[in-house]
């Protein structure tokens, strides 16, 4: 039996979920502590104003500020500020805190891209709307001087805004041709630059139309779908950056003169560390002295705490229960496990992002056909019109205006947007903007056990079976243990109005349980070799009063909500269901037999899980994976497409595609449903495309349709595009 840290969350009033303002930290002195912790637990204002709270009351602490949308805390404070400290202080207002390495974190987490589309987006549609103004009174009849007046004053708007708005898709455009290759920015900024130099040209030579507003409008329509597609692609950050950052960047060093904090960086093979109960241990090693249980749930997914003493290896990353332990170092740093799983999502992550969406598939094959069309189109009417440049460029740049791929561009965000809202309501965030298209190709799913299809909450199974004495005796003393079971038996207990016994001097021994006195007798609750008890299949506790036999609790861990419905919808649409856990080999049988999953494997380690998943994909399937721990982020990186529950790892949840914001996982099987319809209506909007520029395409080729004209009709095919997507909802 051990004691594990308290992660209990607090629970607060205000849980109306407001977006933390992230505020710069104030002017610190060269010799200021900075402090960086995850908060993996908190979900509200008030979890924000009771941990800033909590922080500021320190004595050494300057500033603390919360940042609820990353769920992290930044600390400033005096020299001898520590992050065990701060931990402490949170673990005592029930908050869980995991100390972070700021240098390894990215320094700008805010969303400057969406902001410098949307702020070029408001810009192009404020002048696109006051070019309209003075377009409208040439319409009603200016003429000469008035018409050339109106028509440099557009330009004098026009231009400027065109330079400034248009800026993304000139960027990408020059970085395509600057390599020799065409995208899809080419000919958007072609025909952006074409219709306001077209137009200055006509205004230069008083000419009678100008189209400044058509090339006003094609901006605008193009940002807006630029910004779609940008808000369904979640700024994430990296999952190996995230893993990384949760290495411990110190360590307790034995020396002559007792422990000594020095960074990671400074440890060497043979160096002996002190891990202190609670602590995360920071290097790979051997234990020398000492012994206790650890928690190595995020790393292998065991729902446990395992019993570790002299001998027995430690890994950095795992949790210290209950006894100090020195370690005898073996690796550290980039070299330690931890270190090596976060490689592993880098390269899992640069694989996936192989994967070409049906947007850029379409536009390898659209781009280089629409500036050969308005190439022909220029030569033919040079050859036709005996040498008019000027007759030759209009009709040109209307073709290539009118089969701008604005509709082309918006076919997918404005989808992806659709059935995102859908989800959503449903439950699910999806945080990548090609989700939906992989998630419609999957064919087979793996999950985790562990926190995934359960819900990782131990709940004793045999109470009834026990007396009144046992179970008031075994509450007296898991009362005084966080273990996973001491706690669920406590609550379950408490719940079903049992008293605990007077139990005295109560006492933890690291790695075995809780004992105490009763009556004169000596009492113990804990594991089964400490207690002289046999185990079975079960997860339990054991309780031996005196010289009495030794009595089980038995726990099974709860059913997630709607897993099973998921389970049996995916195998309903035709899936195959896959089942890995780093659990024992009982707990995962019990939990396929429940589910009906026949393909399960226990055991499994990290590298293990990511391995299978890649099997899978070598061998030609479409793999979707759901889990929620350190050390499925490997996994999930590497699958097809990836989901994890709001309660997962920050890890997790970054390497992931769509995440599950409430604890039922039944929508799993609906979004099965919409990511394919989502896919369809995809097609549909290309089909729609396709369609509009076989009308469209002849009419200006012959010159019948102006750059104006050729501008209403793109957006006309555009709002068809949009209209068409909203059938989703």
């Amino acid at each position: 039996m051990a004691v594990a840290p308290p992660t209990r969350p607090m629970v607060c009033g205000a849980c109306a979920v407001t977006p933390a303002a992230e505020t710069l930290a104030a002017r610190k002195a060269p010799t200021d502590a900075r402090v960086m912790l995850s908060l993996p637990t908190i979900r509200c204002a008030g979890c924000i104003s009771a941990v800033e709270r909590g922080l500021n009351a320190m004595p050494d602490v300057r500033s603390a500020r919360v940042n609820l949308t990353l769920k992290r805390v930044s600390i400033d404070g005096a020299p001898d500020l520590t992050a065990g400290a701060a931990i402490d202080a949170l673990e005592r207002l029930g908050y869980e805190a995991h100390e972070l390495d700021p240098g390894i974190l990215s320094a700008t987490e805010t969303d400057r891209a969406g902001r410098d589309i949307l702020m070029r987006l408001a810009v192009a549609g404020f002048a696109a709307m006051n070019v309209m103004l003075l377009s409208v009174a040439i319409w009603s009849g200016a003429a000469d001087a008035t018409r050339d007046l109106f028509h440099w004053i557009s330009a004098a708007i026009a231009l400027p805004t065109i330079a400034f708005s248009g800026q993304p898709f000139f960027r990408n455009a020059w970085a395509a041709l600057s390599v020799r290759r065409l995208n899809m920015d080419v000919p958007i900024s072609l025909a952006i630059l074409l219709a306001g130099g077209m137009s200055l040209f006509e205004t230069m030579q008083s000419g009678h139309h100008a189209y400044f507003d058509a090339a006003l409008s094609l901006t605008f329509f193009l940002l807006a779908g630029r910004y779609l597609d940008h808000r369904t692609r979640a700024v994430a950050r990296s999952a190996a950056e995230e893993l990384a950052a949760l290495e411990v960047p110190r360590a307790l060093k034995m020396t002559a003169d007792g422990p000594q904090e020095v960074a990671i960086a400074a440890l060497a093979v043979g160096d002996v560390v002190q891990v202190r109960p609670g602590g995360r241990v920071p290097v790979d090693g051997i234990i020398t002295t000492g012994q206790s249980e650890i928690d190595r749930s995020l790393l292998t997914g065991e729902s446990l705490p395992v019993f570790a003493g002299g001998g027995d290896a430690v890994s950095a990353g795992e949790v210290n229960l209950t006894g100090p332990l020195e370690v005898r170092v073996t690796a550290a740093g980039e070299d330690s496990s931890l270190h090596r799983m976060a490689d592993l999502v880098a390269v899992a992550e640069s694989t996936r992002n192989r994967y070409t969406s049906l947007a850029d598939r379409a536009a390898g094959i659209y781009a280089p056909g629409v500036h050969l069309l308005s190439l022909f189109a220029f030569i033919g009417w040079m050859i036709i019109s005996g040498g008019d440049v000027r007759l030759a460029l209009n009709i040109a740049v209307a073709v290539l205006i009118i089969t701008c791929p604005c509709a082309l561009g918006l076919a997918v965000p404005a989808v992806t947007t659709a059935a995102s809202g859908r989800l959503f309501k449903r439950g699910m965030l999806i945080k990548d903007g090609t989700a939906l298209e992989r998630l419609a190709e999957v064919d087979t799913v793996v999950f985790d056990k562990t926190g995934t299809l359960t819900l990782g909450a131990p709940e004793p199974t045999n109470l009834d079976q026990h007396s009144n004495r046992h179970l008031q005796v075994a509450l007296a003393l898991a009362a005084q243990s966080a273990h996973p079971l001491a706690e669920a038996l406590t609550k379950t207990a408490r719940r079903g109005g049992i008293t605990p016994a007077r139990v005295t001097d109560i006492r933890e021994e690291p790695g075995y349980g809780v004992a105490g006195t009763w009556q004169g007798q000596t009492v113990r609750f804990g594991r089964a070799a400490w207690l002289g008890a046999t185990p079975g299949d079960a997860t339990a506790a054991w309780l031996r009063i005196g010289d009495a036999d030794p009595v089980e609790f038995t726990f099974s861990d709860s059913l997630r909500p709607g897993a099973a419905k998921a389970v049996a919808d995916l195998r309903a649409q035709g899936k195959s269901v896959h089942l890995l856990s780093g659990d024992a080999a009982g707990p995962v049988a019990d939990l396929a037999t429940r589910l009906e999953i026949a393909d399960w494997q226990a055991g499994v380690l990290p590298s293990e899980k990511a391995a299978f998943v890649q099997s899978l994909s070598d061998a030609g399937a479409r793999v979707l994976m759901v889990g929620d721990g350190l050390n499925d982020t490997a996994a999930l990186s590497a699958a097809h497409v990836s989901i994890s529950p709001a309660s997962a790892l920050d890890a997790a949840r970054v390497a992931s595609d769509i995440v599950l914001l409430g604890s039922d996982l039944s929508p799993l099987g609906d979004a099965m449903i919409t990511a394919k319809r989502a896919t369809r209506r995809i097609k549909e909007n290309f089909t729609i495309a396709a369609l509009y520029n076989m009308i469209a395409i002849p009419i200006a080729l012959v010159g019948l349709a102006t750059p104006l004209a050729a501008a209403l009709a793109m957006s006309a095919s555009s709002i068809t595009v949009s209209l068409n997507a909203l059938r989703l909802r």
